[in-house]
């Protein structure tokens, strides 16, 4: 079942333009799961790899299971994080940062590794948001296909819609192993993406405190 907070989500993502392309395969879980263990079937056999053998005998198994319930596990609405939102009472209006948050997102283009660190701030209204769900928030959007630039923007749309402010910022520096590993082959880059809204965008003092260190 979608909560009215990932509903409320999605809606406000869909309104922007900012959501992950999708659309309804009428699959359950595990039909996805079926469908995807017998396609790795074929793309390892096609590789040549000996299915027979003991090391591989498992990999389409273990290779579905992971994009339904794990990497991808944020296209499906019901396992969005449950949010706990509780009344500014005691008038905060200075900002509230978290740094360092750790994602693992996947390149939508070649469904390789996205590796890196997410800041994100937000200036409180009437709503002040449970820390550890600003981690859960990015955690969610990382685990689907994604370009690194929507996904900052999905993260700040979200937590605009639910905290009922612009006032949210959103920073990511990430590796993307679709550059590390091939094409160019550059181990040493980082992308970085940041998303602004309210007194983050409008306000220069403000900014400059979000992106400081």
């Amino acid at each position: 079942m979608i909560s009215k907070e990932a509903t409320l989500v999605k809606e406000a993502l869909i309104a922007k333009g900012l959501e992950t392309p999708l659309k309804d395969v009428g699959l359950s879980s595990e039909q996805k799961y079926d469908k995807l263990k017998g396609l790795f079937t074929e793309v390892v056999d096609t590789l040549g790899l000996d299915l027979n053998d003991d090391s591989l005998a498992e990999t389409p198994h273990r290779i579905a299971k992971m994009y339904v319930h794990e990497i991808f596990s944020g296209l499906d609405y019901e396992t969005f994080p449950k949010i706990a939102l509780i009344e500014n009472k005691m008038q905060v209006d200075e900002m509230v940062k978290v740094n360092n948050i750790s994602l693992t997102s996947t390149c939508e283009h070649h469904f390789v590794t996205i590796d890196g660190y997410a800041k994100v701030a937000y200036i409180p209204n009437e709503k002040i948001i449970g820390l550890s769900k600003i981690n859960r928030i990015v955690r969610f959007f990382a685990k689907r296909p994604q370009v690194q630039e929507r996904l900052t923007q999905q993260i700040l749309i979200a937590l605009q819609a639910l905290l009922e402010t612009d006032n949210v910022a959103v920073s990511i520096n990430a590796t993307h192993y679709c550059v590390k590993s091939r094409g160019v082959m550059d181990a040493s880059s980082e992308t970085s993406t940041t998303a602004l809204g309210g007194d983050f965008k409008t306000n220069s003092n403000t900014r400059a405190e979000f992106l400081a260190n």
